[in-house]
């Protein structure tokens, strides 16, 4: 299973419910990466997405603790348990978890591969993602060249499980 995140230089990936930055380039890799694929999101995510709808071309798999939210052309889970029984349906490198924090965090034991836009400015933000470079289970594997946006310098980094690495 994959997780896609853009991070700064702290992990910090939003503020007040927002992304930290907009990189077009970076919303291109996300599409390239997940169009035709699951991707896995909470409801306050979904909310930030124009008119709150899911995302076109993708399975939308929400993970909300309400029994009682729906969401059109979506399918709604209400624990991780329910959602690792419906993921198994899918391959799992067709997989990508997209936030926010908390479904981060309690997929991350489940996912072997972190695509991560690392962001070189340090943001105000409220909601982080664990940092993998100082989680000896995971390596980067691949790294893109230094980009910039503006003046925001950027590179795309693929982490991988180590233990997936053996395999």
């Amino acid at each position: 299973m994959n997780l896609i995140v853009a991070v700064d230089n702290n992990w910090a990936i939003g503020n007040k419910n927002q992304l930290l930055i907009s990189i077009p380039t970076d919303q291109k890799h996300f599409r390239e990466e997940t169009t035709g694929k699951v991707v896995v999101l909470g409801r306050k995510t979904l909310a930030t997405f124009p008119q709150g709808l899911p995302l076109k071309n993708r399975t939308n798999i929400i993970l909300s603790k309400d029994k009682n939210f729906k969401v059109k052309d979506a399918i709604v889970v209400h624990s991780v348990e329910e959602l690792l029984e419906q993921l198994k349906q899918y391959d799992s490198e067709d997989v990508y978890i997209i936030g926010g924090e908390s479904i981060y965090r309690q997929m991350l034991p489940y996912c072997d591969v972190a695509h991560v836009t690392k962001i070189d400015y340090s943001y105000e933000a409220d909601t982080y993602f664990p940092n993998l470079d100082k989680d000896e289970d995971w390596v980067i594997t691949a790294d893109s060249d230094e980009q910039t946006y503006f003046d925001i310098a950027y590179e795309f980094l693929r982490y991988e499980r180590k233990s997936n690495l053996s395999n």
